[in-house]
């Protein structure tokens, strides 16, 4: 019944998408009113089925006010190393700790990287910081090793 329902949400979705310039912004619940479902499957349905890897940017806000606005995007794969690129860029020797946590938000609410990802890095980086701070690591050998894992997620 997942399924049925799921196709129903991906229907109207698109359905909306081809009626603008290929951008929509939805409220989740009100959304999930209209096809007769729970949030949760409007959540699976963008999970799966609007993925970046299928041409598609998802942007949410939760909360009041909150929405979901779906892009289609017509170079995904240069949207993506454009993306990746300014970040490596930022990552220097003075880069604080909670910049590469915005970054992993950042890459982790548009759907570049799973929570899983996101929680590996973010210990790894932060445990890094602390390696500099007892002066096991220099500043500039742990921005090498971030900018690495951030090269690595590229290329995915």
């Amino acid at each position: 019944m997942l399924s049925n329902k799921a196709d129903t949400v991906e229907e109207y979705i698109l359905r909306m998408l081809s009626r603008t310039a290929g951008s929509v912004e939805l409220n989740r619940t009100e959304l999930a009113g209209k096809v007769n479902c729970a949030p949760s499957q409007i959540s699976y349905v963008l999970s799966t089925r609007f993925t970046h890897d299928k041409g598609f940017r998802v942007e949410s806000q939760r909360g009041l006010g909150g929405y979901i606005r779906i892009t289609v995007v017509e170079n995904a794969e240069l949207e993506k190393k454009v993306l990746y690129h300014n970040m490596i860029s930022q990552i220097t020797e003075e880069t604080p700790f909670e910049t590469i946590k915005s970054m992993l938000d950042y890459l982790l609410e548009n759907r570049f990287i799973t929570r899983r990802e996101a929680e590996i890095i973010a210990q790894t980086t932060y445990n890094l910081y602390n390696s500099e701070a007892t002066e096991k690591i220099s500043s500039e050998e742990r921005a090498k090793i971030v900018r690495s894992i951030f090269v690595t997620l590229s290329k995915f």
